[in-house]
C-alpha cells in the first residue's frame, strides 16, 4: 500500500512540474491592424446643406450623394447632450442625431467626422409661427415614423456605420467670443447666421430673474395636450413666492430635486394648461398644482428629472436661455448666489442654438461658466 502511495505522489509531483514548467512562447505576435481614419472629400458645406431646408414643417429626405464634414464640438460625457453631437465647419454648425449613448467613447472633441447624407432627413426643431414665434434649428437625422418631430435618431448600428465616417483627430475647437452684433435674431438659423449651432463664448451675462420649465402630469399621455402640461414661466404662478424664478436656483432638476421643490409648495398656484387653454374643474375654477396636492405627495403630478431654462441678458439687452438637462451630472448644482442676486455676472462657453426665435445656450459642463465682478 505504501508503495502505491509513493507512486501516486511521484506522479502528482511530476504532473505539477509539467504544469509549472510548460514552455512559454517567446516569439512575436503579429501586430493588430491599425485602422487609419478615413479622409473623404465633402461635396457641401454644412451651411449649403442647411440651405436645402426651405419650408418650415416640411422635412426633406436627401436623395443626392451629399457628403459634409465637420469637427466635433460637443461631448455627452457630462450628460447635457443626449444621443447626438454637434459638428461645425466654419460656415455654421449642426446637430447630428446619431441615437447612441456614450458617444464620447467614439467621437472626440476636435475630431473630424464625415456624414454621408443620402437617405437621411433634414428637418427643423423648435420652429413656431406667429408674433411670439421664430426660427429653430436645422438638424440632420432619420425620418421620424411617428411624425411627431421632423427628424429622429439613426440608432441602429447599421445606419450609423453607413452614414457616419470617423475622420482624423484634432485639437478641441477654440470657442469664438461673440459680440452683441454677432448674435442671431428671432428669424435667424444656420442659413442666415454662421454662429448658430457652434461652440462660442458669450460674456457679461446678468441673471434675469426668470426660468422656464415644462412639467407633465403624465408623460405617457399626450405631451402636447393642455390638460397634461404645467408651465413654470413668467406668466404662470408668478404671484407666489419666488415670482418668475419659481424658487428654482439650480441649473436644472433631477427627480429628487424636483420633488424637493414640488413638496415645498412653491408651485401650488401654477395652473394646469397653457396659453388660453387651461384645465378647469367641475366648478369652473382653474386646476392648479396645489389642487393636486392630495396627501402632500402630489399623486397626480409626474415626478421626473426636468430640463430648466435659466434666463440671462447681455449688456445690450438680448435675452438668452441657458437650457440644462435634468439628467446631466450638474443638474442640481446651485447657481452662484451672487449671480442670482445681480451682484456678479457670468461668461458662458457652449453651443448656441435657436428655439422658437429665442436664443438658447447649451453648456457642456460647468467649466463653461465663469463668474466675475461687474466691470
Amino acid at each position: 500500500m505504501k508503495k502505491i502511495y509513493t507512486l501516486i505522489s511521484a506522479a502528482v509531483v511530476l504532473f505539477a512540474a509539467c504544469e509549472e514548467f510548460q514552455p512559454v512562447f517567446t516569439g512575436k505576435y503579429p501586430k493588430p491592424e491599425v485602422q487609419e481614419p478615413e479622409v473623404l472629400v465633402p461635396t457641401h458645406t454644412i451651411k449649403e446643406l442647411a440651405d436645402m431646408y426651405t419650408v418650415q414643417g416640411q422635412p426633406i429626405e436627401i436623395e443626392e450623394d451629399i457628403i459634409i464634414a465637420g469637427r466635433v464640438s460637443t461631448t455627452d460625457q457630462p450628460g447635457n447632450f443626449y444621443k447626438s453631437l454637434y459638428i461645425e465647419d466654419g460656415t455654421c454648425g449642426m446637430e447630428i442625431k446619431i441615437g447612441r449613448n456614450g458617444l464620447y467613447n467614439e467621437y472626440k472633441p476636435g475630431q473630424t467626422i464625415y456624414v454621408k447624407c443620402k437617405g437621411l432627413t433634414l428637418g427643423m426643431y423648435g420652429f413656431k409661427e406667429g408674433k411670439y414665434g421664430g426660427m429653430g434649428m436645422v438638424q440632420l437625422g432619420y425620418a421620424d415614423p411617428t411624425k411627431e418631430y421632423e427628424t429622429s435618431y439613426l440608432e441602429h448600428s447599421v445606419l450609423v456605420e453607413r452614414h457616419i465616417v470617423k475622420g482624423p483627430y484634432g485639437d478641441p475647437i477654440e470657442p469664438v467670443v461673440l459680440t452683441e452684433e454677432d448674435l442671431p435674431g428671432k428669424d435667424d438659423c444656420q442659413k442666415t447666421n454662421k454662429y448658430v449651432g457652434t461652440y462660442v463664448t458669450i460674456k457679461d451675462l446678468t441673471y434675469a430673474d426668470e426660468v422656464f420649465v415644462l412639467l407633465y402630469l403624465d408623460s405617457n399621455k399626450d405631451k402636447k395636450a393642455a390638460y397634461n402640461r404645467v408651465f413654470l414661466s413668467d406668466t404662470n404662478g408668478v404671484d407666489a413666492e419666488g415670482g418668475a424664478t419659481h424658487m428654482i436656483t439650480t441649473w436644472a432638476m433631477s427627480e429628487s430635486k424636483m420633488k424637493e421643490y414640488l413638496y415645498a409648495g412653491y408651485w401650488d398656484t401654477c395652473k394646469v394648461g397653457s396659453g388660453s387653454d387651461f384645465l378647469m374643474d367641475e366648478n369652473g375654477n382653474n386646476v392648479t398644482l396645489g389642487s393636486l396636492k392630495g396627501d402632500g405627495t402630489y399623486p397626480g403630478v409626474e415626478k421626473a428629472a426636468y430640463s430648466v431654462s435659466q434666463y440671462f441678458t447681455t449688456e445690450g439687452g438680448t435675452e438668452i436661455q441657458i437650457r440644462t438637462s435634468g439628467y446631466c451630472k450638474f443638474s442640481d448644482y446651485e447657481i452662484d448666489s451672487s449671480v442670482l442676486e445681480g451682484d456678479r455676472r457670468i461668461d458662458v462657453t457652449g453651443v448656441l442654438t435657436m428655439y422658437q426665435g429665442s436664443l438658447q445656450f447649451i453648456l457642456i459642463d460647468l467649466d463653461g461658466v465663469k463668474v466675475h465682478e461687474i466691470y
